[in-house]
């Protein structure tokens, strides 16, 4: 991304020079051609130099003026002030430059007066004469940047939405691949005979149907970055009940997420891998097992979201494991959606603990992206 910025800095300048020189030479040509009409034949260089000159304010001042385009746009409900800003940056703008042509004039007096220009009545008569000319041109200059930025913020939502299918695609993925190796499978299809054999055949087609429904889930690509709350704590349930399957009483998880925040939008599979590190990492670890939390809640406009696990700390190089990766691949989902207002935080808690605090903009799916 800096290599981009680079290099489209200098393109951005070499287009407003291009630009600006392109309209100063039609400008300065045609009243070149005009003072030759009307039969006034002295030195026309000094006047082709000066109205060549006469927009160099404005090429200079184009820069400036687009990023107060974008700092302050011409939008519903932020209308009266920023047309107020626009406003005094013209106001600033056509006095500068319309003293900046009076000083020309008195300097160089291109259109061979006999009477020398006066400073004073050059730039009043100037400027009232300019001031519709300068007003086009500083709308035109507006109106070019908002294009710009248009342009330039499709591109980047064109380009972070692919990164997010990247990322997503790869969760899914991963996800998939965790829960069909040897292991999960063996362990799994072996509870199942179990039940089977103890006649719970009840429990054994629940135990089938989660699975499928599960793996199902892990493996279809809808392609959604973003799901209701309700469909995580959903898919992580029948993820815990096939878990249980497999520990049984070693494992101990409660969900403590309120009703009014099941509606919340958060990121696709971004619970479940979180619950996959405290078992595979934590409780898995432990004789005798562990307990698991899951709770959110709401913080003025933020949501919450809490993984614990009582299960041991992180090893020195954890941040270098599987595990590690999985948690930088979240935050850069997080970072791709939300930016700065979305985190993800893994710390120790109490004496053998370790949490993992997630925090999203609270946003509701009825809600506009």
């Amino acid at each position: 991304m800096t290599k981009l910025q680079t290099g489209t800095q200098p393109n951005r300048w070499r287009w407003i020079a291009a630009a600006w020189c392109a309209g100063a030479l039609f400008d300065a040509s045609q009243n070149v051609l005009i003072m030759r009409n009307e039969g006034r034949h002295h030195s026309w260089l000094p006047l082709f130099v000066t109205e060549l000159a006469l927009w160099l304010p404005w090429a200079l001042a184009t820069p400036f003026i687009s990023r107060l385009a974008v700092r302050w746009p011409l939008v519903r409900g932020r209308l009266a002030r920023s047309a107020g800003v626009h406003l005094a940056v013209f106001a600033v703008l056509a006095l500068g430059t319309e003293a900046w042509s009076a000083a020309l004039q008195v300097a160089f007096n291109p259109w061979g007066n006999r009477k020398p220009p006066q400073f004073v009545s050059t730039f009043s008569t100037s400027l009232l004469y300019q001031a519709l000319t300068l007003l086009i041109v500083y709308a035109l200059i507006l109106t070019v940047a908002y294009v710009v930025e248009s342009r330039r913020r499709m591109s980047r939502q064109t380009i972070e939405t692919a990164r997010l299918n990247e990322q997503l695609s790869k969760a899914q993925l991963a996800a998939l691949r965790q829960q069909i190796e040897p292991h999960f499978m063996f362990n799994t299809l072996h509870a199942v005979a179990a039940l089977v054999r103890e006649q719970r055949n009840e429990a054994a087609v629940s135990m089938i149907v989660g699975l499928s429904e599960f793996l199902r889930r892990a493996s279809e690509d809808s392609g959604r970055a973003q799901v209701a709350l309700a469909e995580e704590v959903d898919y992580l349930q029948r993820y815990v009940d096939i878990q249980k399957a497999r520990f049984g009483e070693r494992l101990q998880v409660t969900l403590d997420i309120p009703a009014e925040l099941l509606g919340a939008r958060v990121p696709n599979l971004l619970l479940q891998p979180l619950v996959e590190n405290a078992i595979k990492h934590g409780i898995s670890r432990r004789v005798a097992g562990g307990a698991i939390r899951v709770s959110g809640a709401a913080e003025n406009d933020a949501l919450r979201l809490r993984v614990y696990n009582d299960g041991p700390l992180p090893p020195p190089d954890w941040a270098s494991t599987r595990a590690g990766i999985g948690i930088e691949n979240l935050r850069t989902r997080l970072r791709i959606l939300h930016g700065d207002r979305a985190a993800l935080d893994l710390h120790a808690a109490g004496s053998d603990g370790v949490e993992v605090v997630v925090t999203l903009p609270r946003e509701e799916m009825n809600d506009a992206p």
